[in-house]
Parts: structure tokens; sequence; C-alpha cells
């Protein structure tokens, strides 16, 4: 498709061609790894509060954290939400005018999650995160946050990847690129809009969901 000689080894450093084809494939999975909350890369994480600990290192939870998923942290034992990721400002309004009933709140600093309040203990909290890990080993089916193989398979649709290699490697070489980055352009927004397009369906009766709606304002106006 570049109308170029075939890499044989992306780590042969002796090869300017081949070191620059391993630069633009690391590129292009680095960039796609930061577009967004790819299907691909959601991932589930639990750990369980300990008593007189308020900070717990992410990844010590999960290695291969990214980052968080906004409004998925759940408490199993209730199935309350835990009101995360809140901003400087709230923290110190929670932290200096804080009113009971307001629930467990947390921040992340420094790749932990720090609590408003030291949390009851022993409770199981399930959360999603976008993982950092962008390829997988053909052989072993491990997955690697970094290309350090030949036989390494791309976690994310790998025509995308090579429409975004291809792009990249004209601009890298001077050449004209608008139609093969308009064209990487269009497929990536069509495959990451089918990802956030799967949804669960709800199947439950009409009174049930009058129940969870009435009960959904209640929480509200507590809060």
């Amino acid at each position: 498709m570049a109308a170029v000689r075939r890499p044989n080894d992306l780590f042969n450093a002796s090869s300017q061609q081949e070191s620059v084809f391993l630069s633009i494939a690391k590129s292009s999975l680095d960039s796609m790894l930061r577009y967004g909350d790819w299907q691909e890369l959601t991932k589930d994480g639990s750990f369980c509060t300990v008593a007189g600990k308020k900070q717990y290192p992410i990844k010590e939870i999960a290695p291969d954290f990214f980052c968080l998923l906004n409004n998925t942290i759940f408490i199993k034992d209730s199935g309350e939400r835990v009101i995360g990721a809140i901003t400087p400002e709230q923290w110190t309004s929670e932290k200096c005018f804080r009113s009971a009933g307001c629930g467990v709140k947390f921040k992340i600093q420094n790749g932990r999650f720090v609590f408003l309040e030291e949390p009851p203990c022993c409770v199981k909290i399930y959360f999603q995160y976008r993982s950092d890990n962008i390829v997988w080993d053909f052989k072993t089916f491990e997955e690697k946050n970094v290309l350090d193989a030949n036989t390494d398979v791309p976690i994310f649709d790998e025509y995308l990847v090579k429409l975004d290699i291809l792009w990249r490697w004209l601009k890298r070489n001077g050449l004209d690129y608008t139609e093969e980055y308009n064209e990487f352009q269009h497929e990536l927004k069509k495959r990451f809009g089918a990802g956030l397009a799967t949804r669960d369906i709800c199947l439950a009766s009409a009174d049930a969901l009058s129940e969870e709606a009435a009960n959904a304002v209640k929480i509200g106006f507590k809060e």
C-alpha cells in the first residue's frame, strides 16, 4: 500500500527504514490508546477496603491501569454508586463543609484512589478502567503495553492500524497523505462509535422500571 519494501525485522537498528516503521507503529498504537474508552480496552477491577486506610495505589490493584471510566464504581454489598473523580473545588468544599449522608467520595491523585473519609472496612468496590495494553503476544496470547516483537498483534482492529500506519508513513516521507488520512479518520470514528453503541438491553418490567426511577429520585433528594 505504501509502495515500499516490506520490513523483515522492525527491531533491526541498522536499517533506517525498519526503524521508521517501528516508530510509526508505536505512534499509531499509542495514539489509539489515548483516543477514548475502546471496548477492547475496557476491563474490570476490584479491591476491598481496609480498616484505617484511605489511599489505595491503583497499579497494585490493576497493573495495566491507564485511566478510570467515570461513573463505573460501585459498592458490591449495597449496589450504591460511589461518587468519584470529583474536582479539586468539590474536594475542598466537601472536606471543609461536609454534611452527614453524602456517601463515599474519592479522587485520583498520584496514581492512587484517595477517599475523602475512611471507608468502612471489608467493603468490596468494583470499577471499570481503560487498560494500557496495546498488543498481545502471538504465541502466549499475553497482553502487553509495548510493541517489542515482530509477531505482536494489535489489540485494536488490524485494518484500522494499517490505515493509521499508512498515512503516517506517507507524512514522514513528505508525500501527500490527505486521502489516506481522511479514510483513516472515517474508519476510526465508525469503529469507535460501534463500540460505544453496544449496551445492555433492559428486560425489566415496566413496574420494576417505575420503582427503580422512584428510588433514584429518593436517592437524589437524600444526596
